[in-house]
């Protein structure tokens, strides 16, 4: 049997590479990897280089990232993904995506992948999940198909507001919409 096709989507979560690439080697023996990235996170930031970044996926997928609106736009029509999983999502994406807006290749990717009614899995990382971002990820929780990788505050004393998603659920939360269901209990 072959695996799941997987677009994985980062945003400018800097913080959040190191953490999913701790998982990227299960990611990649669970599924078919196929990287795409944000214009914001095709920057360097203190925590890496762009490029570096870019590489290690390619290397570890085994597939060239998707970088702009105009490649991601036929990713649904061509059918080239099983499930799509936005990890890290950042506030602004949160909010993108709730609005139905489409300006960068990540959002692209996801109305693309929505319009043939296949699943989107989104990976929390914001700073303010608990404050400006909980409206969106309120009306993202109850839009068909999307589900969200299992969250939590990350640091609640320092950061009150801060949600980050559990990076050992991901795997689960992409096979349970996959197979139309959101893996529970979302909230940890």
């Amino acid at each position: 049997m072959s695996k799941l096709r997987l677009g994985l989507a980062l945003t400018g979560s800097y913080c959040s590479f190191e953490k999913l690439t701790a998982v990227l080697p299960d990611l990649c023996r669970e599924f078919d990897v196929y990287p795409i990235f944000s214009e914001n996170a095709q920057k360097d930031s203190r925590f890496g280089t762009a490029a570096g970044w870019m590489a290690l996926l390619t290397e570890r997928t085994g597939h060239v990232p998707v970088t702009s609106i105009r490649e991601a736009e036929p990713l649904g029509p061509k059918n080239m993904l099983d499930v799509l999983a936005i990890v890290p999502c950042t506030g602004n994406t949160l909010a993108k995506l709730s609005r139905g807006l489409t300006d960068t290749a990540v959002t692209m990717a996801a109305k693309s992948h929505l319009r043939n009614g296949r699943p989107v899995v989104i990976g929390v990382s914001t700073n303010d999940g608990l404050g400006a971002s909980a409206e969106n990820i309120g009306r993202l929780l109850v839009r068909k198909n999307i589900y969200f990788v299992p969250f939590g505050q990350d640091d609640p004393a320092a950061k009150p507001t801060s949600l980050s998603c559990v990076y050992d659920k991901l795997v689960p939360a992409v096979y349970a919409a996959a197979g139309g269901r959101q893996l529970q209990p979302v909230l940890m």
